[in-house]
């Protein structure tokens, strides 16, 4: 499960980011902004007939994401849990 397939108002946890290739810049900027293993992360809301983007929450941050960033972001899907 993704990041993108997580429902609106659900928390889970942060498995991996995944890298699309080598030197993967959109994926080290995720992890740099918190989307690191552990991590619980939660979908705020989404944009217009669920397009872009999805605003998340991570650590207390809210970020807009585009739906191909949130693909790149596996979830521990044991823990996904409504708020």
């Amino acid at each position: 499960m993704t990041l993108l397939d997580l429902p609106t108002g659900s928390t889970a946890t942060v498995a991996a980011v995944d890298d699309v290739h080598a030197n993967d810049a959109i994926a080290r900027r995720l992890r740099e902004l918190g989307f690191v293993a552990g991590e619980p992360v939660r979908v705020v809301t989404r944009g217009p007939f669920g397009g872009d983007p999805l605003l998340v929450q991570i650590a207390g941050t809210r970020f807009a994401l585009r739906r191909v960033e949130a693909a790149r972001v596996r979830l521990a899907e044991s823990r996904a849990a409504q708020p």
